[in-house]
């Protein structure tokens, strides 16, 4: 892929997954599906988890700095590739305990493969420093 392109379509997925996280964590995990994206939603009510709204304040504060890449990938590069590792990390811890705690599958169709996805689509586009440089001299 061109560089042109694969930042062109870097900024796209940094405002697309900014957006999400900034507005759409929350709606997920509190009304639209919570068996897929709160865990422990069956236990009681995910309205008034405080883990709830503790990850939807992280990943709002996440999708804030994912906009503010999407002007600057190479700036924010840092926050890019945190979003990159802590995703698949957040993501293999949340496959093993929904292995283990049958009540916790539906995340296998909900933020469970979302949450990979965004590291891949981050990983994938995220020009390496080399490539910054060989293009700032073209």
């Amino acid at each position: 892929m061109r560089f042109e392109t694969r930042l062109k379509s870097l900024r796209i997925a940094l405002y697309a997954f900014g957006l999400t996280f900034l507005f759409g964590v929350g709606p997920l995990m509190l009304s639209l599906w919570p068996s897929g994206w709160a865990w422990g939603a069956e236990y009681g009510h995910p309205h008034y988890s405080h883990y709830s709204l503790m990850i939807i304040a992280i990943y709002a504060v996440l999708g804030i700095f994912l906009l503010l890449a999407a002007r600057k990938p190479r700036q924010y590069g840092a926050i890019v590739w945190f979003t990159v590792w802590s995703s698949v990390l957040h993501g293999a811890v949340m496959a093993v305990q929904a292995f283990f705690d049958t009540a916790e599958r539906a995340h296998f169709l909900g933020d469970i493969p979302a949450i990979f996805i965004v590291a891949a689509v981050l990983a994938y586009l995220m020009p390496r420093d080399a490539e910054f440089e060989r293009n700032a001299l073209s």
